[in-house]
């Protein structure tokens, strides 16, 4: 599977995973988007997009679920953070759907 953005060629798994993951842009990740139903991204789900990959950033790993909820009630308050806000922006859920959108690495023992 591949996506081109802005004339560039980007290599995506059979399940649409980035593999490179230098090769992660907004421009992509507005593509990706679309292709797991999410459609536009707004600024609801920049903030799930960039705390996800922050954390992925500083800790080498995905979040999981629990944890995330507890980061995202701490920035965002109660109401943004548990699960079924999250499912609100991203049909399938953080680990299936957001760090998709986010140009992660797939979770083990996620498809």
């Amino acid at each position: 599977m591949e996506a081109v953005v802005n004339g560039k060629t980007i290599e995506l798994s059979e399940a649409g995973w980035l593999l490179n993951l230098d090769e992660w842009s907004e421009e992509l990740a507005a593509q990706i988007a679309i292709t797991e139903n999410v459609g536009e991204l707004t600024e609801e789900h920049w903030n799930i997009i960039n705390m996800a990959r922050t954390y992925f950033q500083e800790n080498g790993t995905v979040c999981e679920p629990r944890a995330f909820s507890k980061l995202m009630k701490k920035a965002y308050g109660k109401d943004k953070s548990d699960q079924k806000y999250i499912y609100s922006l991203f049909p399938t859920g953080l680990i299936k759907c957001a760090n998709k959108v986010a140009g992660l690495p797939r979770p083990k023992g996620c498809s």
